[in-house]
């Protein structure tokens, strides 16, 4: 493959300021995670650490006190500043709220908010206190809602007038949810029930010194919950520890500088939001944008041209939306810009030839997992690009492609690709309350990630596809079963099976067969009513788009909706073994 691929070729000269890393082969040579930890993390006397002291504190209490964290830009183009010294004050006098509403060590925390600057100052305000912390999207309707706090078993939920409804609709079945702590921010009408708390009043009385917690690196940080294709969303653990790879691969990959000026456009209800727009760049003491308006080709493209933005990570989808636009960059000065980095999905060729032509710059792709935790096969600004690649392993980790017995294959060869786990500082460390789900993702030494690709004769690794069903539109993963679940709540429905479509701009768009109930009319109007409740009940992202009528679900017989037949039949592709089908 490398040679029919066209490189875009460093020149090393014209990078300013210089790369982070300027030889990888000789960093991934020498690189141990021991070193970068003795060069990067500061632990308290007695061995242990603590994420917001990493990101926070430690700056609070030096040189970067008054440097700004991050410049937040309001939905209503409301513009404020926040210093690392004014983050160590809010999240200090925020774990005290906490405390003082009975949260101790390894509860979880969930906040359920907007992109504002309340939800940063709980975040870390949660992880000071101990206190696992859970990010879920605003987007997120009652029953993707119920499913998270109720398996969590979720304390606190920290949400806003706006979102409260949600979780007031499903709390008789949250028997351990306590407090909900409401933010006033953007709301004049503030609700009112049992066990409701007012984070601007709560933080007024607050003491702004708070004593933080010491924590094992190895003791539990923050929990996201990632869908699969069968079964409810499962909650993956990470620790405090993890914030040594996430502040390796913002140095190493992002190439962050003391003075950039740095653009995540990721939604903390995200791994790439927690661990890229919080924890990495915070660790290394930079500066972020933080935009809570909606996306479209003038507010982005204002947003880098007003903030002066250098480095600027964001997602495949929003940048096929913008080469899409007849809004171009060129109408705006994005001088400032001098790296560009995609996360999320594969980013197609195309694409990176089209930025360079606009930008003057490509985007880098970076490969990694929500179970991951941090990036793991990245694009360098040092290195030659092939455009569609995946790029090379980060120092410090031993990627392979292996078949289904776990043996290794060699180059130009197709096969699962895996990352030797040991190898990995931040890999998730369990599936909450599931060690059968945890195991199931090893092979032995490896960690099997889902995905099937190939190394090339350069080191170079290629994506080929997902080797389960899970589908990735608009750089989020979508688990077929959560919104077959959600269809069948719907009276008319008998059964649904749900795939993902390939689309230009969404990398994939979410299908839906749905059976009726005998004697319903098969009509526009039923689809357009069931995209509907899907968007109402699970989230805005998770409907499909399309959706077929049909008169029965391909089903082994064990009754498990056989997904890769429906796919196939759509794609016109062959059906494949049917030896396990029922009365196919």
């Amino acid at each position: 493959m490398s040679d029919q691929v066209k490189l875009i070729r460093k020149d090393l000269k014209k990078l300013k300021p210089a790369p982070n890393l300027l030889d990888y082969e000789k960093v991934y040579k020498e690189f141990t995670w021991e070193k970068a930890e003795e060069e990067l993390i500061d632990f308290f006397d007695d061995g242990k650490l603590n994420i917001s002291y990493n990101c926070i504190d430690r700056h609070a209490k030096g040189k970067n006190k008054d440097k700004v964290a991050f410049l937040f830009e309001g939905a209503r183009g409301e513009k404020e500043t926040y210093s690392f010294g004014d983050l160590k004050t809010l999240t200090d006098k925020f774990a005290n709220v906490l405390v003082n509403q009975g949260v101790t060590k390894g509860d979880r925390v969930f906040l359920f908010l907007p992109s504002i600057p309340e939800r940063y100052v709980a975040f870390f305000g949660t992880l000071k206190t101990g206190a696992i912390a859970g990010t879920l999207f605003a987007a997120f309707q009652e029953i993707a809602l119920r499913d998270r706090l109720a398996d969590s078993e979720a304390k606190v939920v920290i949400t806003n007038a706006v979102l409260y409804p949600r979780i007031e609709k499903i709390r008789k079945d949250l028997p351990h949810l306590e407090k909900v702590i409401i933010v006033e921010r953007g709301s004049i009408e503030q609700p009112r029930g049992a066990g409701l708390v007012f984070y601007n009043k709560e933080m007024e009385k607050s003491s702004s010194e708070f004593e933080i917690v010491h924590m094992d690196k190895d003791e539990y940080s923050y929990m996201l919950y990632t869908s699969g294709t069968t079964g409810k969303p499962k909650g993956v653990m990470h620790v405090h520890g993890d914030v040594l790879q996430a502040m390796v691969t913002t140095k190493y990959v992002l190439d962050l500088h003391e003075d950039d000026i740095y653009w995540c456009t990721a939604d903390l209800g995200w791994v790439t939001g927690v661990v890229y727009a919080a924890l990495g760049p915070w660790g290394l003491g930079v500066t972020q944008v933080l935009f809570e308006g909606r996306f479209s080709p003038e507010n982005w493209y204002t947003v880098l041209q007003n903030y002066k933005v250098t480095v600027w990570y964001s997602a495949p989808t929003a940048i096929r939306l913008l080469m899409g636009s007849p809004v171009s960059p060129k109408n705006y000065d994005l001088s400032s810009l001098r790296f560009l980095a995609s996360v999320g999905e594969p980013l197609n060729p195309e694409a990176i030839w089209w930025a360079l032509e606009k930008f003057g710059l490509p985007f880098h792709d970076t490969w990694w997992q929500t179970e991951q935790g941090a990036i793991t096969i990245p694009n360098y600004a040092v290195m030659d690009i092939k455009p569609g690649s995946m790029g090379k392993p980060l120092p410090g980790i031993v990627a392979a492609i292996i078949d289904d017995e776990g043996h290794e294959l060699g180059d130009e060869q197709e096969g699962n690709l895996a990352l030797l786990a040991s190898s990995v500082s931040s890999m998730m460390k369990a599936i909450w309350k599931n060690e059968e789900k945890y195991n199931s993702y090893f092979m032995g030494k490896w960690y099997i990630s889902g995905d099937r690709a190939m190394r090339d004769k350069d080191g170079y690794y290629w994506f080929i596809g997902r080797a389960d069903d899970v589908i990735n539109t608009s750089g989020e993963r979508v688990g077929p079963f959560e919104v077959e679940s959600a269809l069948v709540e719907y009276p008319d429905v008998v059964e649904a099976g749900v795939i993902g479509k390939p689309d230009m701009v969404r990398g994939e768009i979410i299908k839906a067969f749905v059976v009726v109930k005998e004697g319903v009319a098969q009509t526009d109007e039923l689809k357009e009513k069931l995209q509907q409740h899907v968007k109402k009940h699970l989230a805005g992202h998770a409907y499909p788009r399309e959706i077929e009528f049909i008169d029965k679900l391909p089903k082994t017989r064990s009754g498990k909706i056989m997904r890769r037949i429906l796919k196939a039949k759509e794609l016109g592709l062959p059906i494949g073994d049917t030896s396990t089908l029922e009365d196919y």
